[in-house]
């Protein structure tokens, strides 16, 4: 394993912990301590894949990362590498989470099939401690689309007096929350301003 080093505009491509010691006292600037060796050792031989930071003045350091490279000029291409896989998957996610929120905006005005599963509070009547508890809630209702349902279910469930306000309910774009698109009409004895609860078992 070997190291790539750099302080400001320098760097280096170390082989070994001497051979970064010898680049850093090449810098004039750099007054290293006595177990400057000692500490780079230790972050060369340990499991710690993130860099090191070595302090060489007030407010100045000294960057070490791990590398299999065997020249600067690897280690770059490397990175650069590394650093587009990176920024692919960032804007994937960003894909996706923007492919979550259309699907959850788009309108369908109509009844719809959606469910959540939240962290309800409930007393434990032995102690009169709280504890969380995963609690299911289905129904079926008419909204505009998924994000309206999601809002109307929500809405609901705070406003009922026996579901303590501590209760913690869930992202919609999380998997806690499931919805499906049924049609326009269900029929007229569907037909209720509120939405209507299904039973669910409490686990």
């Amino acid at each position: 394993m070997n190291l790539y080093v750099r302080y400001f505009d320098h760097e280096y491509l170390a082989k070994s912990v001497e051979d970064a010691i010898d680049f850093l006292r090449s810098i004039e600037e750099i007054k290293l301590e006595s177990n400057a060796a000692s500490r780079i050792t230790t972050f060369l031989s340990s499991s710690n894949i993130y860099p090191f930071r070595l302090k060489v003045s007030y407010s100045n350091y000294v960057l070490f990362l791990k590398t299999e490279a065997e020249t600067l000029e690897q280690f770059k291409e490397e990175e650069a590498l590394r650093k587009e896989q990176k920024m692919e998957r960032v804007v994937t996610m960003a894909e996706r989470k923007k492919s979550i929120l259309d699907a959850l905006n788009e309108e369908n005005i109509g009844w719809w099939e959606a469910g959540l599963t939240f962290k309800r509070v409930l007393i434990i009547p032995e102690t009169g401690k709280c504890k969380y508890v995963d609690t299911p809630f289905r129904v079926r209702l008419r909204a505009c689309s998924a994000m309206d349902a999601y809002n109307r279910i929500i809405e609901h469930l705070k406003s009922r007096p026996e579901i303590d306000p501590r209760s913690q309910f869930p992202s919609a774009k999380s998997d806690k929350f499931e919805y499906q698109f049924i049609g326009e009409e269900m029929g007229e004895e569907n037909n209720a301003e509120e939405p209507a609860e299904e039973p669910a078992a409490e686990a």
